[in-house]
This record gives C-alpha cells, sequence and structure tokens, in this order.
C-alpha cells in the first residue's frame, strides 16, 4: 500500500475523526494487524496538537482463550485499576480513536451463554460511567485490514493481496483515497448537513418502511427531535467526526412506538459471530419475534439484554446508491456495510436528537422518548426497492426514500 495515501488517511483520523485540541489527550484502540500504520497515526495525532497519546492494544484470539479457559466469575470481576482508569478517562475526557481490524467470525465458539452472561455484568458497572462522559469528548470510530477479516471479504485471494485490497476498499469507502481527504471531508460534511436541514423543516412525526422483501414497519418519532449526519459537537462545541466512513442522516426514534416487521439485506457481526439473513417483528414498540438462517439465539438473546433492547433507538437513511453500495463488497463489518444502505439500530439511542438535550437530565431525556440501553446494535434494511415515507404532524405524507434512493 502507498504509504503516502495512508500517511493522508492517518491525518483525516486526527484532524477530521478526532480534530485535535492543542494539548489535548488522546486513546487509541487498536488490534495487533496494523502497527505500522498505527505509529503514523500517532505521529499525525502529535502533529495535530495533541499533547500525550496512548495507545491501548488489544488481540481477539486471546479474547477467545479467556472465555474458553477462564471462569465465569473472574470475567465478571472489574478491578480496582479497571474503576480507577474509568474515574480517570471521566475526569480528563480524553478523545477516543477506535481502530477496527477484527474477524467478524473470531468469537466463532464461545459459549455465548457465558459471553452475554459476562458483558451484562461488567457493562452494569462500566455504563454509568459512559453515560456521564457522553457528549462531552470526541471520538472517531476508523478501520485498518485484519488478515483474517480480508481473507473473509476476498476468500479467493492470497492473505497479502486480499489484505492490500482490502486497504484499497476502505480508503475508498472512507473518501480518504484522493489526494486532500480532510477538503474532501468538509464538502462532504457540508452536503449532509443540508440534507439533514431539508428533513428537519418537514417536523416529521413518523416513517414507514416497505420493500419487496417483506419490510413493513412504522415507526414513531419524537417531537423536538433533530436528524443528525457527518460531523457533531461536543456539548464544549468540538465538531468531530465519529464515524469514518459515514454517509448516513440518522435520528433517534420515539422508544416504545414501532410496529411490524423488517427484514435484515445484509449480514450482521455480533459478538464475534455473524447473523444472517433475519426479520424483527415489532408490536407496541418492542421486539416480539426474531427469526434468522443463521445464529438465531444470538438476536434472541440481543434483545433480551435490558429493557431497551428490544426497541429501537435509531432510524439511519442512506442511499441504497452510495459509494459503499456500489463497490460490490460486502465487508462483513457494520461500520461500512451500515453506510451501504438504509439500517436501524435496537437499543441505546443518541440524546443529541433530542433539541435542548444539553439542559436536560438523564431522566427528562428518557421521558421524551430516547430509548435507553447497555446495547446499541446496528442492522441493515436497505434494499434497491425500498419505499420510505415521512408523516407531517398535519397528515402530510412525504416521500423521502423511493427505490432505495432519496426522493426530496
Amino acid at each position: 500500500m502507498n504509504k503516502t495515501q495512508l500517511r493522508r488517511y492517518a491525518k483525516l483520523l486526527a484532524k477530521t475523526g478526532i480534530n485535535v485540541k492543542k494539548g489535548q489527550w488522546v486513546m487509541v484502540t487498536a488490534e495487533l494487524d496494523q502497527p505500522e500504520f498505527v505509529e503514523m497515526v500517532v505521529e499525525e495525532l502529535y502533529r495535530a496538537g495533541a499533547g500525550k497519546v496512548t495507545v491501548e492494544w488489544a488481540h481477539q484470539p486471546l479474547q477467545k482463550l479467556h472465555y474458553k479457559y477462564a471462569k465465569e466469575d473472574v470475567l465478571k470481576k472489574i478491578e480496582k485499576w479497571e474503576i480507577e482508569k474509568l474515574e480517570l478517562r471521566k475526569k480528563e475526557l480524553p478523545a477516543m480513536l477506535y481502530l477496527e481490524s477484527e474477524d467478524p467470525d473470531g468469537l466463532s465458539g464461545v459459549d455465548q451463554e457465558k459471553f452475554t452472561s459476562v458483558r451484562m455484568a461488567r457493562t452494569k458497572v462500566i455504563k454509568p460511567y459512559r453515560d456521564a462522559m457522553e457528549n462531552k469528548y470526541q471520538w472517531c470510530i476508523a478501520a485498518v485490514p485484519g488478515k483474517t477479516w480480508a481473507k473473509k471479504v476476498f476468500p479467493g485471494l492470497m492473505v497479502n493481496t486480499a489484505v492490500e485490497k482490502l486497504w484499497d476498499a476502505i480508503l475508498v469507502a472512507s473518501r480518504a483515497d484522493g489526494s486532500d481527504p480532510v477538503r474532501e471531508w468538509a464538502r462532504h460534511n457540508d452536503e449532509l448537513a443540508q440534507r439533514c436541514d431539508k428533513l428537519n423543516r418537514l417536523k416529521l412525526v413518523s416513517l414507514e418502511y416497505r420493500s419487496g422483501n417483506g419490510t413493513d414497519l412504522k415507526v414513531g418519532l419524537i417531537e423536538g427531535s433533530s436528524f443528525k449526519g457527518g460531523g457533531e459537537e461536543t456539548i464544549g462545541g468540538a465538531y468531530f467526526n465519529p464515524n469514518i466512513p459515514s454517509e448516513e442522516i440518522f435520528i433517534s426514534p420515539k422508544a416504545g412506538s414501532a410496529e411490524g416487521i423488517v427484514y435484515s439485506t445484509k449480514p450482521l457481526s455480533y459478538q464475534g459471530e455473524l447473523i444472517e439473513n433475519f426479520s424483527v417483528r415489532f408490536e407496541g414498540g418492542k421486539a416480539v419475534e426474531v427469526k434468522a438462517e443463521k445464529n438465531c439465539h444470538l438476536l434472541e438473546k440481543m434483545i433480551a439484554m435490558d429493557e431497551g433492547a428490544a426497541m429501537l433507538g435509531e432510524c439511519a437513511l442512506i442511499a441504497y446508491d452510495s459509494p459503499i453500495n456500489n463497490a460490490g463488497i460486502l465487508f462483513y463489518n457494520t461500520l461500512f456495510d451500515e453506510n451501504a444502505s438504509c439500517h436501524l439500530a435496537l437499543g441505546r439511542g443518541f440524546n443529541e436528537c433530542l433539541n435542548g438535550f444539553e439542559t436536560m437530565s438523564p431522566e427528562e431525556i428518557k421521558a421524551k422518548g430516547i430509548n435507553d440501553s447497555m446495547i446499541h446494535v446496528d442492522f441493515m434494511i436497505g434494499s434497491a426497492d425500498l419505499d420510505v415515507v415521512g408523516v407531517t404532524k398535519n397528515g402530510e405524507r412525504v416521500q423521502i426514500f423511493k427505490a432505495g434512493n432519496w426522493a426530496i
């Protein structure tokens, strides 16, 4: 891979993804797959003004070994040093850069009962810290190729060739394949902001989804909420891009307001395994039935994680004629596949979609209709024939999507 182009990508993550402030602490989390690129990122973060950069390494095969051999109560325990680390993060609010490269099937064979039980126990302790930090720091999720992931995407190629091919695909999808990705993202963010303005002026109260695969779903929206897309701001006013790539315009729907059925159009990588060809049926705002050709038990466990796990936290609109979808590549990675076409998310909603959330208590935000949960899991529903209709407060029906693409 051309090192000049990788350097441009690293600069994009530092300047546009995180948008580092002078003297700021940045924490990078990464797998062991691309250490040379992580070095580039660290250097670009310092060049952008970071005062301190720390890197935390992970390795998915080790995680699998822990779940195979360690006792459940050992895995559930959160050590004192972990709490102290969370306290420090809550106090200092470092910017966070997450570099994904995991194998989509990397935890296949793990005892999912054990995995879910451990995750629920740990999340109960971690969630209050996460909630206290929400919307107060910059963060960005991006990706680099892992060998096993690359072979999953390009199974017919030799490993090194597959990795190079995946690098190309990541850079194109991330709008980082040109001579000035930072400038390209400024233009892209402007376009997404204009699209949000159009939708917000409609003052929609619900969205209706229909497609030939059987999807027929109506979702209620919260009065006084807004569509978002592209760059965001922290409560303190720091602008950043949480996802690179990102093609979506999204909103958090009203918790408990969803009726009908929706069918997935791409596999979902969840807890290190793939869920394929599935559907979710909603009644009274909650998922009451799930079906899947593969790993349905994971879906069932997902919606039972807590009270909010069975309700929707996000409705995201992405044209089927999107750069990622047009690439014709199934990434088996939600960061990319969710930006190929429309998706929904089960679980936690986004406080920032609620106008004036900064002055509201968590209880007031929840009462307004923003869903709360320990999970937020995106799944893809976009298709070439998906129609989305928005309904306004006075009952006017507005065609938002026609045949998979924007109609406004």
